[in-house]
C-alpha cells in the first residue's frame, strides 16, 4: 500500500540570475514499512526532494501525497534528521529527546515515559543527563534520531545522518538503524552517498540520474537481516547500482 506518492516533482534554483533545473520530473512510491534509500551523483537534488517531502522547500511542479492527501507544508507525520543533528548544546539528552513532546504540550509524566523507550532503545539511557556538547558525533546522532522517533512520525526522513562518522561507529549505527527500523515498523526515505550504505539498509534503493534529476532504476533488497557492510551477498547489487550510476557521474556540480 502506497504511504508516500511523489508525483512528477521539478525543482529551480536560481543560479547565477539563470534558473537552474534541479530535479525534471521525480516519481518515486514509497509504500508503508518501506526503507528506501535515495542515492545519484553529488548534486543531483537527492537533498532537495527530502526537504520537499518535509514541506521545508515548494516544488515548481507535481505534488506529494502522504496517504492520499497533498502535503502543502511541514508537519509532525514527517520528521527530518540531518548530518549533523539538530540539537541544543545548553540542554541534557534528555530534555533533547523530549523537545518536541514539551513543544506539543505533552505533560511531563508521559514525556518521561515516551522519552524512556528510545533513550533505551539508542542505548543513551546511561547519558541521558549529559549535555550533547559532551558526547560524540556519533552519539549525538543517536540523540538527534532518538528525538525524531519520540514524535512517532509517519514517514522518517534521513539526509545522510552516518556521513560524518567514523567507520566503526557508522557500522554500528548501521546495524542498529535496521534494528530500530524492524521494532517501529516505520516508513524511512535515507538520503545516502554511499551505494554500500544503501545496500546495507534498503529493502529498496532508488537510483537518480544526473540534473535535472528524474529517477533512473530501482532495486529491491530482500536479503536477511542484520546486514553488515561486508557482505558478500551485497556486492552483486552495489556492482548493479554502480553501474547505474558511473554514466551520470559529472565532473561539475553545485552541492545540494
Amino acid at each position: 500500500m502506497a504511504k508516500l506518492e511523489a508525483k512528477n516533482i521539478v525543482k529551480y534554483f536560481d543560479h547565477d540570475g539563470q534558473p537552474l533545473k534541479a530535479l525534471g520530473g521525480i516519481n518515486l512510491t514509497v509504500d508503508e514499512g518501506d526503507f528506501i534509500c535515495l542515492v545519484g551523483p553529488s548534486g543531483c537534488g537527492k537533498s532537495t526532494f527530502l526537504r520537499i517531502v518535509a514541506g521545508l522547500q515548494k516544488p515548481e511542479e507535481g505534488q506529494i501525497l502522504l496517504d492520499g492527501r497533498p502535503i502543502i507544508n511541514t508537519g509532525p507525520d514527517r520528521i527530518l534528521v540531518f548530518q549533523e543533528g539538530a540539537l541544543f548544546p545548553w540542554l541534557k539528552v534528555q530534555d533533547n529527546v523530549e523537545f518536541g513532546l514539551k513543544i506539543a504540550g505533552i505533560p511531563d509524566s508521559e514525556r518521561h515515559e515516551i522519552s524512556k523507550r528510545y533513550l533505551e532503545m539508542m542505548d543513551l539511557t546511561k547519558f541521558a543527563n549529559s549535555y550533547t556538547y559532551q558526547l560524540s558525533t556519533g552519539m549525538r546522532q543517536r540523540v538527534a534520531i532518538a528525538g525524531a522517533l519520540v514524535m512517532d512520525p509517519e514517514v522518517l526522513l534521513m539526509d545522510e545522518p552516518f556521513a560524518a562518522l567514523d567507520a566503526q561507529t557508522r557500522d554500528t549505527l548501521l546495524v542498529e538503524m535496521q534494528m530500530i527500523w524492524q521494532k517501529t515498523k516505520k516508513t524511512i526515505i535515507f538520503v545516502t552517498h554511499s551505494v554500500s550504505e544503501a545496500t546495507v539498509l534498503g529493502n529498496k534503493i532508488a537510483v537518480f540520474t544526473h540534473r535535472p534529476s528524474t529517477i533512473k532504476k530501482i532495486f529491491s533488497i530482500e536479503n536477511k537481516r542484520p546486514r553488515l557492510s561486508e557482505d558478500e551477498t551485497l556486492m552483486k547489487y552495489q556492482q548493479e547500482i554502480l553501474a547505474e550510476l558511473r554514466p551520470e557521474v559529472k565532473s561539475k556540480g553545485d552541492g545540494e
